[in-house]
């Protein structure tokens, strides 16, 4: 049976780094609500059907996330985590999750490891906050951060090891010395270890045992200007590629894409991830990327060939991820709105065995 985890996004509710940077009360909703048509037959805004333009602070919010999800087949959300060499930003959703205990739902966590910036918003050289990796000390401290979750009774576990995923592995100096580091303080907090998997972005050879990873998980975009990796294979029927300096998106067809966006190889080591829509224009404008004509039906397709390409693969391995739950400012969600409702999901409960 396949495992889907979906990936999560915290950053609905108000954080006084945002406050400063983008104006008072700013979270993802702002950007949500406020996008607009680019071109004929855009659609834009994406609008929150069921869960409305909720606010990640309300518990109940929280637990008809995690019951909406396990109706529909997804076994765990991972939590995009923030870690700033001790400094940690859009916290407060999984920590009161972890905390109070609920909602009783898998999870696991993704330490998204990049420099924040404004380039989606037309600043590209404006730091908003930078990764930094001061050293051992500093990997000592966000591992025991990470403790109490690994430690978890929900923490979704492969061969007895918690999941834990890195967003940019390439980024760590001596990645491989570190998450042996990593490990063996595993170990000796009495677990079993970690099953450590890499994001990978594109589909160029990677290998994550000689980065010190047990597996990766592939994010295949077509090209972007704004540092995505290009496939090997070129996409067909382009509908619109704009310079720039025109102030238009860059547009492909989701169904003429669809075959592209799924690894040459998955397995064990190499798992696939889902991507349902893409429109990241409410954050980045004529700088963005849209997959024109995403729907749910189309999405079976891709939801029917990653079961297929895992077919052979032990169940506890079968894992396949999505990118994304709630990532609505990349016009990127399961989470029903008012042109599709439940569509997504329903795509997902109706090709995955349960």
């Amino acid at each position: 049976m396949a495992r889907l985890i979906a990936f999560y996004l915290p950053q609905y509710h108000p954080i006084p780094e945002n406050d400063e940077w983008w104006g008072k009360g700013f979270t993802e909703w702002t950007n949500v609500a406020k996008a607009k048509p680019l071109f004929r037959g855009h659609y834009q805004p994406h609008v929150p059907a069921d869960l409305g333009f909720y606010d990640l602070r309300v518990a109940e919010t929280r637990a008809a996330q995690a019951e909406m999800a396990r109706e529909y087949g997804i076994e765990a959300f991972c939590y995009y985590h923030y870690w700033f060499a001790g400094k940690q930003i859009l916290e407060r959703p999984f920590n009161e999750v972890l905390k109070s205990g609920e909602p009783d739902f898998p999870f696991c966590l993704c330490w998204a490891n990049q420099t924040w910036t404004g380039i989606w918003h037309g600043s590209p050289d404006r730091v908003l906050v930078e990764q930094t990796y001061p050293g051992e000390d500093d990997h000592r401290a966000h591992f025991n951060e990470l403790l109490p979750a690994f430690q978890d009774k929900r923490h979704v576990l492969v061969d007895g090891k918690p999941l834990f995923l890195i967003y940019r592995p390439n980024e760590i100096p001596d990645v491989r010395r570190v998450m042996d580091f990593w490990r063996s303080m595993a170990v000796k907090s009495g677990l079993k270890g970690l099953h450590l998997v890499a994001v990978v972005h594109g589909n160029h050879p990677w290998d994550p045992k000689q980065h010190g990873f047990d597996a990766s998980v592939r994010q295949i975009l077509p090209p972007l200007r704004n540092g995505y990796v290009s496939l090997r294979q070129p996409f067909k029927k382009l509908l619109h590629i704009y310079e720039k300096r025109s102030g238009k998106p860059t547009i492909y067809r989701y169904g003429d894409v669809l075959s592209n966006m799924l690894p040459d190889e998955c397995g064990e080591q190499n798992y696939p991830c889902l991507l349902p829509n893409w429109d990241n224009t409410p954050r980045s404008g004529g700088n963005g990327l849209v997959l024109e004509g995403a729907c749910p039906e189309l999405f079976k397709i891709q939801v029917r060939k990653a079961l297929e390409i895992m077919k052979g693969v032990p169940d506890e391995h079968k894992l396949i991820f999505i990118k994304a739950w709630n990532e609505w400012a990349e016009g990127n969600h399961l989470e029903p709105d008012l042109k599709f409702g439940r569509g997504y999901l329903e795509a997902i409960r109706d090709e995955v065995p349960r």
